[in-house]
């Protein structure tokens, strides 16, 4: 009786512990994976929930270069009395803009040169530029990366290990062409494992020609916006202030010039890569 008392109180004292502890081991990994889960789409759903957001107040229609002319004269004073503070708001403006990947980045960049100047400007659009790609960058790696590389094919695989290998060559390549949705060249480099040192590097050294190029185009936008006022203004007098609406065409700025210069910096960019291929191949035949 005793014994199996004994025996019984040992198990049920062996079983209970058993128990508990298997229930203290689970819970800390529900909760590490909950933690887990957090860390690696929280970001992901934030941007998400914020794009939705201002897509359905429309808030992405107001980066225009017609608005940024009548916040321009409205805060000129305070452009002038707290430059530094401007070019800040400036910055973490700029960056939200990319890191929630809404249309614009030109006007942005334009925006920089006619508020700060050429050289103030670009290297403003630059730093924000930078700074919000890198933000989609580790939010992309962060949330699919990982899981994409599992489950990718082999011709991606293929891709994504070519990629590594040349991937600074590349991304100059994609940055200074502007082929691909300034948004589109921020995520697929994360999916294809390229290091965040050469995607950074990449990318402040692709956007530098076509971001100094477009704020120099920005610093020079007087003209054109006196040009747009005067048409307003003569607008204005004929049909009244409901009929008219001051237009410039940020379109205008992107020339074929301009274009044409970009993708021969691009074509430069790959030659690295080509010559290292062709030496290659001819090694191998030798």
């Amino acid at each position: 009786m005793n014994g199996a008392a004994g025996r019984g109180s040992a198990g049920a004292g062996s079983g209970c512990p058993a128990k508990v502890g298997g229930v203290g081991m689970r819970a800390p990994n529900k909760a590490s994976k909950g933690l887990g889960m957090t860390r690696r789409y929280g970001a992901l759903v934030v941007v998400v929930a914020a794009m939705a957001l201002l897509f359905l107040l429309d808030a992405h229609n107001l980066i225009t270069l017609e608005n940024v002319v009548i916040q321009r004269d409205r805060f000129h004073s305070l452009l002038a009395e707290h430059a530094c503070l401007s070019v800040l708001a400036y910055i973490v403006t700029y960056s939200v803009a990319v890191a929630l990947s809404l249309p614009g980045g030109l006007i942005l960049t334009v925006t920089g040169g006619l508020l700060f100047g050429t050289l103030v400007g670009a290297l403003a659009a630059v730093t924000a530029a930078t700074t919000g790609a890198t933000i989609v960058f580790m939010i992309a790696r962060t949330a699919v990366g990982d899981t994409l590389a599992e489950r990718v094919g082999p011709w991606l695989a293929k891709l994504s290990e070519g990629f590594k290998k040349e991937a600074l060559s590349y991304m100059l390549f994609l940055r200074l062409v502007p082929v691909f949705p300034f948004w589109f060249v921020n995520i697929a480099p994360a999916l294809l494992g390229v290091p965040l040192k050469t995607y950074v590097i990449g990318t402040v050294l692709g956007i530098i020609p076509a971001t100094f190029a477009f704020a120099s185009a920005g610093a020079g936008l007087d003209s054109v916006i006196m040009a747009a006022k005067n048409e307003h203004a003569a607008c204005v007098v004929l049909q009244g202030a409901d009929a008219c609406k001051m237009k410039i065409h940020a379109s205008s700025l992107l020339t074929k010039e301009l274009l044409l210069a970009l993708i021969l910096l691009g074509v430069v960019a790959v030659i690295p890569v080509v010559l290292k291929r062709w030496r290659k191949s001819h090694a191998a035949a030798k």
